[in-house]
């Protein structure tokens, strides 16, 4: 017992000894999901025990009671034990944390016990910083960052001690004691032991370095965070080591010619270059005159010139047989044109340019070296609607199709980007259906594609369309767009307790034949939970009407459409084109939407006056984006982590206050306790973003130092604080935490390019799958080991499951997926075919 913690309140005239103490006295625990906590009492010599918990009394009906006597001094000894829900705890919201104690009486007086501390754990499923992919040279440093997701017990380096108020013993209930749980690394799936490697160790910041990095070093990594309620992984990032080419020494100089040269020579070798690293520069051979220029040429004669003017006619004559050859090829290609899909989106044709090396020499990826022998077919036809003139061309490799870690990448650039991009929007403008696309140009993408397939992607905005191989049927070419919409301006009609959860997306052209569904990839803002949604993605016909094209876990195998739901995004399976939304129905007030909050300031101030804007927006990235774009033009920074709140149907408004402003500095010019947000501005979901801006004012010019507390919850809901410590005037630590990053360069990717899986290996594995096993390895256990055994009949009703599976892997892992866990998965069916992850020349 700690008795140092104890109050005691004696009778005046009794005696003290007689005074309860405490034999078990409540310990601080956590609440893991919604399992109850239960807290434990006992004192000697004691005739009553009650808890109060917050201030108030707990009912003598929660109490469960034992009485007994000690056996040593004969006085009577009770114990008391109550059940704390987590529903208890969630009521009390702000600085103050829930807290029970105990109050014994006896004839001498009353002694209080120590406070308990319940707190409800939990670990949030998103890291708040990832690590990134990475080259770096030999011997280079190596520092790959990792900020675990935020929980209660925080996550922490493995054997840090636990900041409890107090030591004690652990009780029945659910408690932590001795170490935080941990932040693990994974190299390549196994766990990295700094004891083990000293070239290697884990900050206290939670970042993996590697001080000097070697060939072995080349992985995937992966952070780990555990707490007692969940493990969370992060993205894993790839590492690459490589090594740069160096010269050897030069040779000895050769015997002096005929030509009175001698030469010399060097490899590039000393080392050579590894994984992707630089050739060496220079030459690689040296001639020099080895006669101090005393040797005498003679004149080449009338053989020579006869000679010279022989290779000169073979020559001609070879040029004016390719000529013909051309013309004839051209001729009988004629009728290319009538195939191509004139969709009057483009004026000319995508060429593909800068291709870089992939990194070899990599163990732990797929076994598959580059074709250095590939060659190239050219195709004649029109990319566009028929023009007078000749059609333009577009080059197709034959060779290897993709590098093993995806680093290959063909690069399509338009040849008048911005031309085109309105002439585009213009075209499409003139239709009906497509008068409300955007008139600019960021948010869509497009491109032409044939029969390999492609992918199509917005860049920031977690909005892609992958259009798998032979989707488009062969001898057809298309021109497919991608467009974002801002929900205020397409009209989408909700009823009842509907809500917007994903951006309005339309890919197209309407009506277009397609032989394989494609995968439409956005984010959505909702809690998924079948007791708590009915999610449905609607479609907008020809004639402007919405329409629901599918009801989430009510699918028919046989459908046009099917969607995977995960975390944070969802996967669209669709044969028809066309303009889609996700929208969900709160079934009960525990459906919940994830909002992201943002707080920016102006990055200079020049007046007294200071704004703090609170953006509450829907968590996905395309309302990221947009808010990111207008604090830009607005001259703002970020000025706190962002943070997410569930925000649940309860028809409870959010609020919004600020606290602490140091009155000798700042003064608040809000007239109000706090802000609010409607319920229904936020739950109807037609507006991504609103805010709230609070206006403080500096009581001197020379004040910099801001020192305050911004609140953001929902009425009897979830809410977030902030504390704001930082100087106005250069304080920028924030200001890169939104980065608006790459994602994979152009927005269109054709071919082979816009796919992890090289397309000879997917031919292999689809060849060696799809048909039924008697011992299981077929695609069925395919989808169970990548954790899709829950669409089975959807795949099952496809000509080629295995292809369905791949696709989708394709589309939830580009462009940082492991296929080297692809790999192990495929390989662990027990396939006889021990060729199947490799390629010979033949097949090249």
């Amino acid at each position: 017992a700690q008795q140092s913690a104890t109050v005691a309140n004696p009778v005046p005239g009794t005696n003290p000894d007689l005074l309860p103490h405490f034999l078990v006295e409540p310990e601080d625990v956590y609440i893991v999901k919604n399992k109850p906590v239960l807290l434990v009492c006992k004192a000697t010599p004691a005739t009553q025990i009650f808890f109060k918990c917050n201030g108030e009394w707990v009912r003598q009906v929660d109490h469960a009671m034992e009485r007994s006597t000690d056996g040593s001094s004969g006085l009577p000894t009770m114990e008391v034990r109550i059940n704390v829900s987590r529903q208890q705890v969630e009521k009390v919201f702000g600085l103050e944390e829930y807290w029970c104690q105990c109050v014994a009486w006896s004839s001498s007086g009353t002694t209080k016990s120590q406070k308990a501390y319940i707190r409800i754990a939990y670990l949030r499923k998103n890291f708040e910083q990832e690590p990134l992919a990475k080259e770096v040279s030999l011997e280079q440093g190596i520092v790959l960052p990792c900020r675990p997701p935020e929980g209660i017990p925080p996550a922490e380096v493995r054997g840090a001690p636990m900041p409890l108020h107090r030591q004690g013993q652990c009780g029945q209930a659910v408690q932590w004691c001795g170490s935080l749980p941990q932040v693990e690394w994974l190299r390549n799936e196994d766990l990295v032991d700094p004891s083990l490697d000293p070239n290697v160790y884990i900050t206290r910041e939670h970042s993996l370095v590697v001080r000097q990095a070697r060939l072995a070093d080349t992985a995937n990594y992966t952070c780990v965070a555990k707490n007692i309620v969940a493990r969370r992984r992060s993205a894993s990032a790839a590492v690459i080591v490589y090594v740069d080419g160096s010269w050897s020494p030069w040779s000895k100089w050769s015997a002096c010619g005929l030509d009175c040269t001698h030469w010399r020579s060097r490899e590039c070798s000393d080392p050579a270059p590894r994984n992707g690293g630089e050739e060496c520069r220079g030459a690689d051979l040296d001639t020099r005159n080895c006669t101090n220029d005393l040797c005498v040429h003679t004149a080449s004669g009338s053989e020579d010139v006869a000679l010279y003017v022989g290779l000169i006619a073979v020559a001609v004559c070879l040029l004016l047989l390719l000529l013909v050859l051309i013309l004839v090829y051209c001729r009988k290609k004629e009728g290319l044109d009538s195939d191509v899909a004139d969709s009057s989106i483009l004026t000319s044709g995508f060429q593909p340019v800068s291709i870089k090396p992939s990194k070899a020499d990599n163990p732990h990826l797929l076994t598959i070296q580059p074709d250095l022998s590939t060659t190239t077919t050219t195709y004649q036809g029109s990319l566009c609607p028929r023009q007078e003139g000749p059609s333009p061309k577009f080059q197709l490799t034959n060779g290897h199709l993709l590098s093993p870690l995806g680093g290959g990448r063909h690069t399509l650039h338009h040849s008048s980007p911005t031309s085109e991009a309105e002439d585009f929007v213009s075209r499409l403008s003139t239709q009906n259906y497509f008068r409300s696309l955007p008139r600019g140009t960021s948010n869509m993408a497009y491109g032409t594609f044939n029969f390999l397939g492609g992918r199509l992607m917005i860049p920031n905005t977690g909005i892609s369309l992958l259009i798998p191989p032979d989707a488009i049927p062969r001898g057809k070419i298309y021109e497919i767009y991608l467009t974002l919409h801002k929900p205020e301006d397409v009209r989408l009609p909700l009823a009842g307790c509907q809500t917007l959860l994903s951006p309005i997306v339309s890919c197209g052209p309407p009506g277009v034949l397609l032989t394989r569904p494609v995968i439409l990839t956005m984010d959505h803002c909702g809690e998924p939970s079948p007791d708590s949604w009915s999610l449905r993605l609607k479609k907008q016909s020809c004639e402007g009407s919405w329409e629901d094209v599918l009801h989430l876990g009510e699918e028919a195998p046989s459908h046009l459409y099917y969607c995977q739901l995960e975390a944070g995004a969802c996967y669209v399976f669709t044969e028809q084109l066309g303009r889609f939304a996700l929208v969900g129905e709160a079934l009960s007030v525990a459906a919940s939407k994830r909002l992201k909050l943002l707080l920016f300031a102006p990055v200079a101030c020049t007046s007294l006056e200071y704004n703090i804007r609170v953006y509450c927006l829907h968590d996905t990235h395309d309302a990221l984006k947009e808010v990111v774009q207008l604090e830009k033009q607005l001259g703002g920074q970020l000025i706190q982590e962002p943070r997410v709140l569930h925000f649940k149907d309860s028809y409870h408004n959010l609020r919004l206050s600020v606290h602490d402003v140091p009155s000798s500095l700042w003064k608040s010019k809000l007239l109000v306790s706090y802000q609010e947000i409607p319920f229904y501005h936020i739950w109807n979901g037609t507006q991504q973003y609103l805010h709230c801006t609070f206006t403080l004012e500096r009581v001197s010019p020379s004040t910099s130092d801001l020192a305050c507390k911004v609140w953001v919850w929902q009425v009897e809901g979830d809410g977030q604080s902030f504390n704001i410590n930082f100087n106005i005037t250069k304080d920028t630590r924030f200001a890169e935490l939104l980065a608006l990053e790459s994602e994979g360069g152009v927005p269109a990717l054709v071919g082979p390019s816009a796919f992890k899986i090289p397309f000879l290996i997917r031919q292999k594995i689809i060849t060696s799958l799809d048909p039924p096993c008697s011992r299981g390895a077929d695609w069925r256990t395919l989808a169970q080991k990548l954790h899709l055994d829950s669409h089975l009949s959807f795949f099952a009703c496809k000509p080629s499951p295995t292809a369905m599976i791949l696709n989708l892997w394709e589309a939830r892992h580009f462009p940082n997926g492991n296929l080297s866990q692809l790999a192990a998965a495929v390989a662990g069916l027990g396939q006889p075919d021990a060729g199947l992850f490799t390629v010979s020349e033949a097949e090249c």
